[in-house]
């Protein structure tokens, strides 16, 4: 079967492709997308992906990604946070998350994923000897485990709770509230949801 679209347009729509979450269809509509921009905009495009890698590294404290001019993140060297208190995250967007709730003043802690031996991804792959030893050095006071709601997520915070009780840490541990989100009908709601939110149960 003859070619029938460019071959830089099929390379675009390849590295589309092998982003998670994209399909064959939506990388093809991406691509074309960006081919019928202005070609400025699509420059523009290129130069922000070639300057991604170098521009943007990752805090040695608390694992968010910060800026190239930056030394730790300017959430943890904000004096208005509470540094006692830490929300450990899987990923860095995670922290966007509750930021935008506006109802968190503590710091953060990235693991950089969660434990799923499906992936190979085990317990040494995480941060988390570095937060024993920020739970030590900034007299942490709880840890708020904000991990996913998922198999890899539950797992991943009962291993942190044995961790740091283990490590004989005099610290309060708390985990993330779970319920039926709006406009779910009951029969549709996983079990861990379900689980989760007979546990946080309250009274009316």
């Amino acid at each position: 079967m003859k070619q029938i679209l460019p071959q830089a347009l099929l390379d675009l729509i390849e590295e589309f492709g092998a982003l998670p979450g994209v399909g064959a269809r939506t990388a093809e509509r991406y691509a074309y997308a960006v081919l019928k921009r202005d070609p400025k905009r699509a420059e523009s495009l290129g130069r922000s992906l070639s300057r991604l890698h170098s521009r943007v590294k990752v805090c040695p404290i608390t694992f968010a990604l910060i800026d190239e001019d930056q030394e730790v993140s300017p959430l943890y060297e904000d004096s208005s946070r509470n540094k006692k208190l830490i929300a450990v995250v899987e990923e860095p967007l995670d922290i966007v998350a509750i930021e935008r709730t506006g109802q968190y003043d503590g710091t953060y802690h990235v693991l950089g994923g969660a434990i799923s031996p499906i992936d190979g991804i085990g317990p040494e792959q995480l941060h988390v000897p570095e937060l024993i030893s920020r739970i030590k050095k900034d007299g942490v006071e709880e840890i708020i485990i904000a991990t996913n709601a998922s198999v890899e997520g539950e797992s991943t915070a009962l291993f942190l709770q044995r961790y740091v009780q283990e490590a004989g840490l005099s610290v309060a541990m708390s985990r993330l509230a779970r319920g039926i989100p709006v406009g779910v009908d009951l029969e549709y709601a996983d079990q861990i949801t379900l689980t989760h939110a007979l546990e946080g149960r309250r009274s009316l």
